[in-house]
């Protein structure tokens, strides 16, 4: 397994002039990070980075920042409500994923990234989020995503999230099977499952997701969580309640040099984090 961190979680320096794509990812390769989860928007401001500012030569560029560093671009995020009620807006969040899609293979990206959205414009979970309609709803905005994504050749992965509309392991694996493509995969957060009706289950969640989407698993991130006023709350993996063995097993055993970036790090934890998981995935 090759541990890598989303890159706007690490701070390379005390001025935020300094917190630079450039200087982040050198500061992430000292760290020991093989690979990392690239949020444009978050690591070069003043821009939108809509479809418009996604050019060839962007794509260029980032790929010759990371090759400098020896760091592999695991994730290229797209994280964006393809559910989104408004039609006008739907198709201008639509144009960002296919301006995504078309510079990821020339970055170098594994796979481009994206969580599966509200039916609502506050992209928040309400009591219609986890119905079929929903669903629907969410496989109509995505299905040109995908269409664009296997014209290029690049790989697509969506992030189950239990306050989204693909909320688990079974709706998941609907969204697959309705879209039959084989440029769409998963990026699997055992903790992004999990919320407090469900977290004293979470070896059963987490293996029911492995059980009925783990062929599709492109790509793990991996942090902990603990509880803040009845809660969950997300943290650097290694700091609170989450059981790694049965995410790590799977690893081990089915995905050989699979891709996992740790999310919820701060500087004073990333290394440690890292650590851990390392010295979990050796005992396995």
């Amino acid at each position: 397994m090759q541990i890598g961190i989303r890159l706007h979680d690490v701070n390379a320096a005390l001025s935020p002039e300094q917190q630079t794509m450039e200087n982040r990812a050198k500061k992430a390769a000292e760290e020991g990070f093989s690979c990392v989860h690239l949020a444009l928007s978050k690591v070069i401001k003043g821009f939108t980075f809509d479809d418009c500012a996604m050019t060839e030569g962007l794509g260029h560029y980032v790929k010759r920042v990371f090759s400098r560093e020896g760091l592999d671009i695991a994730v290229l995020g797209c994280y964006l409500n393809l559910a989104h009620p408004d039609p006008e807006k739907l198709r201008e969040i639509q144009s960002r994923y296919f301006g995504s899609i078309r510079i990821a293979s020339l970055m170098g990206a594994g796979v481009v990234g994206t969580e599966t959205g509200c039916p609502n414009a506050e992209y928040k979970l309400d009591r219609n989020t986890h119905t079929e309609e929903a669903l629907n709803i969410f496989l109509r905005g995505l299905e040109p995503v995908v269409e664009e994504a296997e014209r290029r050749g690049v790989t697509l992965a969506i992030e189950p999230v239990w306050n989204h509309i693909v909320c688990n392991g079974q709706r998941a694996q609907k969204v697959l099977k309705s879209i039959g493509s084989r440029s769409l995969r998963i990026i699997l957060d055992p903790v992004n499952l999990l919320y407090e009706g469900n977290a004293d289950r979470k070896d059963a969640v987490i293996a029911d997701a492995i059980e009925r989407v783990g062929e599709q698993v492109a790509v793990i991130h991996l942090k902990d969580y603990t509880y803040e006023n009845g809660r969950l709350k997300s943290i650097a993996a290694g700091t609170g309640q989450m059981d790694y063995r049965r995410v790590l097993a799977f690893a081990k055993e089915r995905k050989p040099y699979i891709q996992a970036t740790l999310e919820n790090t701060a500087n004073e934890n990333a290394v440690a984090s890292r650590q851990f998981i390392e010295r979990l995935y050796s005992e396995i």
